[in-house]
């Protein structure tokens, strides 16, 4: 156990005013990756391979809104999607215990925590400490729990909170728009910051890492089988060829790489950005995001709902969403709320063009 205010590294940069308290430390989770073919490919180095010492942080109703030393930190500009459908299939009702999984900006925990009310618990997890403190702005209260850490750890985070079981767990797998603004870790194609692409900077390889380390083959696997890019081949080529030259530092470095090897190649009516499948496989495999979403989907949808107890997990491509359409295809532990995905109506589409390509599946716990 730690020391009551000691900040273990992993969860340094998180914006307090009193001092933090440790709720607990867990031991190793072992590969969060087991089961996924590339895992110990690339993922030699991923974050939650260095989570030995992680410590579970309350980062609670305490949180005052400025600090003498510290900024006020800005407000959350993320949309988040999908929000009356996410709340139905949910339905939290007052005194229950719902898990959002991904916290974000708070959007979704915001309106979940109204009606759990104050006899309710609303824990929220996310491994992005920048994005927990953006929620921390929208949800107080005695009973919250904003906690850094993945939700492929929930064990480990309802044990140190004495919660055997809840009655609703949250899942919104997309990047969010304050992620995607800040520059410094090279979530957006121009930004000029090191292209790192993990949610935690004090765990794991960041993105310009791999693409240092890793050879030719390595790199058009990942952009295969986690950007599913067609051109994967031909732009690992590429990038071996110029960091030869120059190394591959910054998205724009990145970003004008790919797009100088595939833009005569794809079709003119494309609105994409050509590197957007590159990114993707990227912050996939900095993050082992797939190894993640397989060990929650194994296990603790159904070790940690309980009976009656409802999942919905938002996907925005096709891997993820086809790792939680199998899983819920299982008639022996859920009863399935969604026969097909929901998606965002026109109207919230065309307000938040982001949403386009989510998709909502919902499961109640036999």
């Amino acid at each position: 156990m730690l020391p009551e205010g000691m900040i273990p590294r992993s969860c340094r940069g998180i914006w307090f005013l009193k001092p933090i308290r440790i709720i607990a430390t867990f031991p190793a989770l072992g590969n969060i990756c087991s089961g996924f073919s590339l895992s110990d490919r690339f993922c030699s180095a991923a974050p939650l391979r260095d989570l030995r010492s992680l410590a579970l942080l309350s980062i609670l109703h305490s949180m005052p809104s400025s600090s003498p030393s510290d900024s006020t930190p800005p407000l959350s500009v993320h949309l988040p999607v999908l929000m009356r459908e996410v709340l139905r299939a949910i339905n939290p009702q007052p005194g229950q215990i719902i898990v959002d999984g991904t916290a974000g900006g708070g959007g979704h925990s915001r309106e979940i925590l109204k009606r759990i009310g104050e006899t309710g618990t609303l824990i929220g997890l996310d491994r992005d400490p920048m994005m927990l403190k953006l929620a921390a702005q929208k949800v107080q209260g005695e009973n919250v729990h904003l906690v850094q850490a993945s939700y492929a750890l929930l064990p480990q985070v309802l044990e140190d909170l004495g919660i055997a079981q809840v009655d609703g767990i949250l899942l919104d797998l997309g990047l969010s728009s304050d992620q995607l603004a800040d520059r410094r870790r090279g979530f957006g194609f121009a930004a000029e910051g090191p292209l790192d692409l993990r949610f935690d900077t004090t765990a794991g390889e960041p993105a310009w890492q791999l693409l240092e380390r890793l050879n030719e083959e390595e790199l058009a696997t990942i952009f295969m089988e986690f950007g599913e890019e067609r051109f994967a081949t031909q732009i690992a080529a590429r990038i071996v060829e110029t960091r030869k030259r120059k190394p591959i530092l910054t998205a724009q470095d990145l970003t004008t790489v790919v797009t100088a090897e595939v833009s005569s190649k794809r079709s003119a009516r494309s609105d994409r950005q050509p590197a957007t499948r590159v990114f993707q496989a990227l912050r996939i495999a900095a993050n082992e995001e797939l190894g993640q979403l397989e060990v929650f989907l194994k296990s603790h949808l159904q070790d940690f709902l309980k009976t009656g107890g409802r999942g919905a997990i938002i996907s925005f491509h096709s891997l993820e969403d086809r790792l939680v359409k199998n899983a819920f295809r299982d008639k022996h532990r859920f009863r399935l709320l969604t026969p097909k995905p929901v998606i965002p109506a026109a109207v919230e589409q065309r307000a938040n063009p982001r949403s386009r390509s989510a998709k909502l599946r919902a499961v109640e716990r036999l």
